[in-house]
Formats: C-alpha cells, structure tokens, sequence
C-alpha cells in the first residue's frame, strides 16, 4: 500500500508541475531611452519569458517617463502598438503617487521598503500548467512583493518566431507602501 501511495504521489507532483517553469532575468539598469532598450540582451524577444521580463522594465520607465515608456512597450507589442485606451488605462492605474507598481515585481521590493527593489534588478518569470492553453499565446506570471497572487502577461507569437506583448495584468492595486499606510 505504501508503494501505491508513494506512486499516487510522484504522479500528482509531476501533474501538478507540469508547465511549471522559472526564468530569472537581471538588469543592472533600467534603460533610459529605446536605443538603451533594444541594446539589452532580452529585447531580441526570442523567447516569452524575455518578454514578459521587458514589460516590467518598460512599465518602471513609463511611471518615470511616459513618453519613453510608451516607446518601449510598442516595441514590445510589435504590429499592434499600445491603443489611446490602453494609455489611459496605464495613466490611471499609476496616478496618485502609484508609480510604485510596477516595481514591485523586482527581487526585494515590499511594502516596507516602500517598494524600493535590490539592486542590480532582478526579476523572476513563470509559466504554469495554463500557460500554452491558447496556441500561438503563452500565459506567464509574475509575482509582486506587494500582492497574494502572481500577476498575469500574455504574450503572441509572430510570425518570425518573436515573442510580442499582447496583454498585461500587471497594475492592479497592491499594498501601500509603507510611508504611505497610515496603520503601518
């Protein structure tokens, strides 16, 4: 019976892990321009974890400059840039001093260092049994120091094998920062 049960289990761990896979991407800056962008090694965006690396990079320079920032993320998104929606979208979600967001993907950014990342920047990228559910797409998660649950970015296929932003969940509200949590 135990050599049954030890069995059962092995099965159920490796189902549960299926699709289950880590990529973890260092930056020992955040870009300054696009030329600064393309110039880093992920932006060939030959492989969906890059990707989804790069929106989080591309959303920290948005919240420090938009007009950068919306360069970036429609490089990522390649033939389809980002719509006058999807700006306002961005805009709204990081107003009130939320710049913070999309920091708090980084390694070692949490509510109570305000959300201030370990330097160089690192970032980890994960896919889970529902991230090829859509052929041609690739679901992945990130998780944010300020938040219980991983994030989602979804990525499409090109034609040419590049790996372009279609979607991202990254800007939902998290925690407050600290200084800025009048309980904390």
């Amino acid at each position: 019976n135990k050599v049954a049960n030890a069995a059962t289990d092995a099965v159920k761990s490796a189902a549960s892990n299926a699709g289950n896979n880590k990529e973890e991407f260092t930056f020992a800056s955040l870009p300054e321009s696009l030329d600064e962008f393309k110039m880093l090694p992920e932006a060939k965006l030959d492989d969906p974890y890059k990707t989804a690396a790069l929106t989080v990079v591309a959303l920290c320079v948005y919240a420090a400059d938009k007009n950068i920032g919306i360069e970036l993320l429609n490089f990522l998104k390649g033939p389809r840039p980002l719509s006058n929606m999807e700006i306002q979208f961005i805009d709204d979600r990081l107003r009130d001093g939320k710049t913070y967001v999309p920091f708090s993907y980084f390694k070692g950014a949490t509510p109570e260092n305000d959300y201030t990342p370990d330097e160089p920047y690192s970032i980890t990228v994960e896919s889970n049994p529902y991230s090829d559910a859509n052929k041609g797409y690739k679901k992945l998660i990130i998780k944010s120091g300020g938040a219980d649950t991983p994030r989602e970015v979804q990525l499409r296929m090109k034609g040419d094998g590049q790996w372009l932003l279609w979607e991202q969940f990254l800007l939902p509200d998290i925690r407050k920062p600290k200084s800025a949590d009048p309980w904390a």
